[in-house]
């Protein structure tokens, strides 16, 4: 919980001084973070029960909840723009780098997610995080990891490498409620189910996880709309190429125009192409 008390400090103080720049710091980042890591704390709490849905609401909170509250604080711009450049030069690097492109990548993360709950409750690894505590936290590390990419790649407003399209994040999204779902209605009905709980417990997590994912995924939908912006960049681009390739295709030949070379450095612009403007006139285009 300390180290929870310290980030949060870290944080208030960075957007404190970021409000103070021209471009200021959004009120809801900071209270969406301090919401964040409240909950982190309530899902890292020491259990007052072996339940199982005792269980599986911390796992709501750990790999759902508490990654998009904090997710949606954007830390990642924030210390973009407070930290020095020793570090903020190292790590938009990083964030550029081929493994972030790929730990990043929506079948990388979708599979992550889906599959990491099934694994945990469709095969023995759920009877080893019960008799093993590094194994158990090393899967508390792994959903909250996943969650948070996860969430910041359907809705989070941090930069980041090759961000999908809106109708891929959306396609993605459906994929993971279907995904949790089917397991949620496995967990109820006990089928292919490899953890040591009673039945009724069973369908008690599986209900947890069934209308609470639910809860979750669809607040995550509702972040995808806030924080959607349209991309001009692309347009920008294929407009550019497009202009291009209809430089190139007018672009004549010396010997059909019979210019001189003086006179053909008349015809390009400032980066070495025919604009289309100025060849017009001679060519009758």
């Amino acid at each position: 919980m300390t180290a929870l008390v310290f980030v949060g400090v870290i944080y208030v103080v960075a957007a404190q001084r970021c409000r103070r720049q021209p471009r200021g710091w959004k009120h809801w980042h900071t209270a969406s973070f301090i919401v964040g890591l409240i909950i982190l704390g309530l899902a890292l709490r020491p259990s007052t029960s072996d339940a199982f849905p005792d269980h599986m609401l911390g796992h709501l909170l750990l790999g759902m909840y508490a990654p998009l509250a904090l997710a949606l604080g954007a830390p990642m711009t924030l210390i973009l723009r407070t930290a020095p450049v020793s570090v903020t030069k190292p790590l938009v690097h990083l964030l550029r780098s081929r493994p972030a492109q790929i730990a990043t990548h929506p079948a990388v993360l979708l599979t992550s997610t889906i599959g990491g709950l099934a694994a945990l409750y469709f095969t023995p690894l759920f009877a080893l995080t019960e008799r093993h505590e590094a194994l158990h936290m090393v899967m508390h590390v792994h959903f909250f990891v996943s969650g948070y990419l996860f969430a910041w790649m359907i809705a989070g407003p941090d930069p980041g490498p090759e961000r999908p399209s809106v109708h891929t994040r959306l396609a993605v999204l459906g994929l993971a409620i279907l995904g949790h779902a089917v397991i949620a209605q496995l967990l109820y009905a006990g089928l292919f189910v490899r953890v040591g709980a009673p039945l009724d417990e069973l369908r008690a997590g599986g209900t947890l996880m069934y209308y609470w994912g639910d809860i979750a995924e669809i607040l995550l939908a509702l972040a995808l709309l806030l924080t959607w912006r349209p991309d001009h960049r692309g347009k920008a681009t294929g407009q550019r190429r497009r202009r291009d390739r209809e430089a190139v295709a007018i672009r004549p030949s010396r010997s059909e125009i019979g210019l001189s070379t003086s006179s053909r450095s008349d015809l390009l612009d400032g980066t070495g192409q025919y604009t289309a403007h100025r060849v017009s006139p001679d060519l009758g285009l």
